[in-house]
């Protein structure tokens, strides 16, 4: 789990210099899609970024932001994966792992998909731009760790919670474990009461009878008048 939890805050280191030329991104894939003739339809999906970086992207400086935007959802994508041996998990962690990887799915049509508050995304776009062009793909990573970073919250509680039950129930078999010794013990005791009390009362009247004083007899006087 700590491995997982490194390779996400290395992903989300990436993407914050990926962030922070989200400008250089937009116009990379602008140039792009002038080479390409292909002013129309939005940029929608992974593969299309990658066709105009293979295919349409001849300066430098775009190529290299978009083979950055690739490479993270890569990582991404290998985590996702990754993910689902750490931990067999159940209904909700698979339901997240599950829409990570519809998400990076290749050919997955993001138009669709808006990342919302607290990421501003979206926001550094202009109207036209958020609606026609670029508001699914720059949503796309953002959304992804969002979710990652669910699935690793929930997990972390769930063994969290399981560790704390298995502790809670070994404290209550302890005394459970010990109590046949101490009835064991307060029998042994009250036995032996039983056998003391007589053994008492036996010394106690030997003891009155070897003590007690003999009577004296009053003297003899003649019958008669006294």
């Amino acid at each position: 789990m700590n491995e997982v939890v490194e390779t996400l805050r290395k992903i989300e280191d990436n993407y914050r210099l990926f962030q922070q030329q989200q400008f250089s991104f937009v116009r990379a894939l602008e140039h792009s899609r002038e080479e390409a003739h292909d002013l129309i339809r939005p940029v929608s999906s992974i593969v299309q970024v990658q066709c105009y970086k293979d295919h349409h992207c001849y300066n430098a400086t775009d190529r290299r932001i978009l083979n950055m935007f690739i490479s993270i959802c890569n990582d991404l994508r290998n985590l996702c994966q990754r993910l689902e041996t750490v931990h067999p998990g159940d209904s909700v962690t698979k339901g997240l792992l599950e829409k990570c990887k519809v998400l990076l799915n290749d050919s997955n049509d993001l138009t669709a998909i808006r990342a919302t508050y607290p990421h501003g995304v979206v926001n550094y776009l202009s109207l036209e731009e958020a609606r026609n062009r670029y508001g699914g793909v720059v949503s796309l990573i953002p959304i992804v760790i969002d979710s990652m970073r669910e699935w690793i919250t929930y997990t972390k509680r769930h063994l969290l919670y399981t560790v704390s039950r298995g502790r809670a129930t070994s404290k209550k078999e302890t005394p459970i474990s010990q109590t046949p010794s101490a009835v064991h013990c307060a029998a042994r005791t009250a036995i032996g009461n039983k056998q003391n009390v007589p053994l008492q009362e036996k010394d106690f009247q030997k003891y009155l009878a070897e003590n007690q004083r003999p009577q004296q007899k009053a003297p003899w006087r003649p019958p008669g008048k006294h």
